[in-house]
């Protein structure tokens, strides 16, 4: 359990320009001390000790802010940064060097129900080595994330994810791959989300918008002009009924002379 915890010091401090020091991690990270407490909980829970892995896992919680079932499987090297509010549930796994940002949720989609067979399934999500989750992201129900992929932030993913992938969006969608196939060790993103490529979906609504005002726009005009220009000539028959009604008067007049 040491050994894991060194390894996980020195990742964090890999991934993180603002660690100093392994000290620092130590006493200042959310994130280290709660996987702490969690190889803790997760040895008394393995050894039949449920009762009391739960309830160093709830110390651990109240203490960092983020909540890890002692049941939870997880590799080496996770680094949960800033953590505050990261869910991680019972039949959760999670691979080597996965990075989670604060607000994550690895969370379940089944309905409650207080049966043996409800709580031995597979209810959460498995992470592969080298996923990167990215704040307020959910990722719920029982299927695999791909190695390497990355979830941005707030997306919320329900269905498996390619190796290598990258999802945003509620419910998330995938964007065009960017990693090669052949490369062995993809580039790090902090949050999970490639910044200048990522299509807006509020600014593409609004592009549209705007392109059917200038087309309603540029009709009403030509309506416009037809209208004036109806004004500016009578139709064959108005110049007729015109030309009966000054003959009119021509007669009354020369009546009247």
């Amino acid at each position: 359990m040491f050994k894991s915890l060194r390894d996980e010091i020195d990742g964090i401090m890999a991934r993180d320009p603002a660690a100093r020091s392994w000290l620092e991690v130590v006493l200042c990270y959310p994130g280290f001390q709660a996987l702490a407490f969690y190889r803790m909980a997760n040895w008394l829970w393995r050894h039949g000790f449920h009762l009391s892995g739960r309830w160093v896992s709830h110390l651990g919680r109240v203490l960092t802010g983020i909540e890890i079932h002692p049941g939870a499987r997880i590799g080496r090297n996770l680094f949960i940064d800033h953590g505050m509010g990261v869910v991680i549930g019972e039949t959760a796994e999670i691979g080597d060097d996965v990075t989670l940002y604060h607000g994550v949720t690895l969370g379940g989609i089944s309905p409650s129900e207080n049966s043996d067979e409800q709580r031995n399934r597979k209810r959460h999500p498995t992470l592969g080595d080298r996923v990167i989750v990215g704040s307020g992201a959910q990722v719920l129900g029982p299927f695999e994330v791909g190695e390497c992929a990355r979830i941005g932030a707030n997306a919320v993913v329900t269905k498996p994810v390619p190796a290598r992938a990258t999802m945003v969006g509620n419910p998330a969608k995938q964007l065009p791959m960017r990693d090669q196939p052949h490369e062995a060790e993809p580039r790090f993103v902090a949050y999970g989300t490639p910044t200048g490529d990522i299509p807006d979906p509020v600014a593409r609504a609004l592009d549209g918008l705007l392109q059917e005002v200038h087309g309603l726009r540029a009709r009403v005009q030509e309506l416009e002009s037809q209208q004036g220009e109806g004004r500016g000539t009578l139709p064959p028959h108005g110049e007729e009924q015109e030309t009966e009604r000054e003959e009119t008067r021509q007669s009354r007049v020369e009546g009247k002379c």
